[in-house]
């Protein structure tokens, strides 16, 4: 085994004698990196390309004990296996730390090495299958979810078109409050729209571009969030995704916000938006009707997702281009309609490959001939 191709296993003791014996029994297999503090061994946890996939901490440091430590380490770094070693005094403290789902083993002093590299070995093979669900969630079912929003853009280009700017908007807020893990955030974001699919083709103009609704067009588009409930229900795996959707229209609730509540609260927010954008109020009388329904979103939400909304209105960048000139990853600032009228795609559309294709194919005159794109 390649020293690049060996795990990394970072020890973090303030004893210098117990990281010595450590290393000492692990190094002819694995990477070892050392910190004599949790401190210590945060830093050594910020840099993506030496990251250890293993964290073994000693449970008593001054300062920052080490169920603290592998806390912050859930926290920041979720991807890292956690491993406690404690003295027979903190037996009952390490094994409540297990209880409440920070470490995967704790070891006692003092440890056989058998026992500390059979233990080692196994927070290995679990970081790997971790690692592997962590590429079919947010690859594989991720890209699936996509293609199936491809298709949503051909048959439906308002719903899409409306999805893709909460996306958008949701992932930034996700990168302005801190969320690392956003697979589900993002794919509820590209979903929310799904139950649209069941509507007639003249509700969905009126429900997008401010139309009057009847009766007992009301009720059908109140009854979307069950029907994209209902069509999700059978995709395994997408349970929190499910759970961020409907509680979307729940009433804000008191106290702290759980990080589903946190994350239905973003898609809430975005989906208001624009919603109000659509209605051809600018963003900042948009912020300003969100701002005034109080007690309806969360105070930090809103005030991460204005200070987004304002700085993107203030320096938008639009072109005109030819539509023979799309390519692929461009996004369009307005509708792109056919000649008669009608929208092929609304705007906030990622140009993707199959639809440079279906332009291709159409036949010459059905297609208005610029499109006006926004520069990323």
């Amino acid at each position: 085994m390649t020293t690049e191709s060996r795990p990394r296993i970072l020890c973090v003791d303030d004893e210098p004698e117990v990281l010595n014996g450590i290393t000492l029994h692990l190094r002819r297999k694995y990477e070892i990196e050392m910190a004599s503090s949790g401190p210590l061994g945060l830093e050594k946890l910020k840099a993506p390309a030496t990251r250890a996939q293993v964290v073994i901490s000693d449970m008593r440091m001054p300062g920052m004990n080490g169920a603290e430590f592998l806390t912050q380490v859930k926290e920041k770094y979720p991807e890292c296996t956690r491993m406690l070693l404690t003295g027979q005094a903190d037996v009952a403290s390490a094994a409540s730390a297990v209880n409440d789902g920070q470490i995967f083993r704790f070891l006692t002093k003092p440890c056989p090495p058998p026992v500390l590299l059979a233990a080692v070995d196994a927070a290995v093979q679990m970081h790997r299958l971790m690692s592997a669900e962590r590429v079919l969630l947010e690859q594989t079912l991720h890209g699936c979810v996509k293609m199936l929003m491809d298709v949503l853009a051909m048959t439906s280009p308002a719903s899409f078109g409306r999805a893709n700017r909460i996306k958008k908007h949701v992932s930034k807020l996700a990168d302005k409050v801190g969320i690392r893990d956003r697979w589900q955030l993002e794919v509820a974001a590209m979903l929310s729209q799904l139950g649209s699919i069941v509507l007639p083709a003249e509700t969905l103009d009126r429900l997008y571009f401010g139309g009057q609704l009847s009766p007992e067009e009301e009720e059908m588009v109140a009854a979307m969030p069950a029907t994209t409930d209902n069509l999700l229900a059978n995709i395994p795996r997408l349970e929190g995704v499910r759970q961020l959707l409907s509680d979307m229209s729940l009433p804000l609730g008191k106290g702290p916000l759980t990080d589903l509540g946190r994350g239905s609260q973003m898609l809430r927010v975005a989906a208001d938006y624009d919603a109000l954008e659509l209605a051809g109020e600018p963003a900042s009388a948009a912020l300003a009707t969100l701002r005034g329904r109080e007690g309806v979103y969360d105070a930090e939400v809103l005030q991460a997702f204005a200070f987004l909304a304002g700085k993107d209105a203030a320096t938008p960048t639009i072109r005109t281009v030819a539509v023979a000139a799309l390519a692929v990853g461009m996004v369009l600032a307005e509708d792109l309609k056919m000649t008669t009228g009608a929208i092929l795609v609304a705007r906030g559309f990622e140009v993707t490959e199959s639809f440079l294709q279906r332009i291709a194919n159409m036949r010459s005159g059905t297609l208005v001939l610029t499109a006006k794109v926004r520069l990323k």
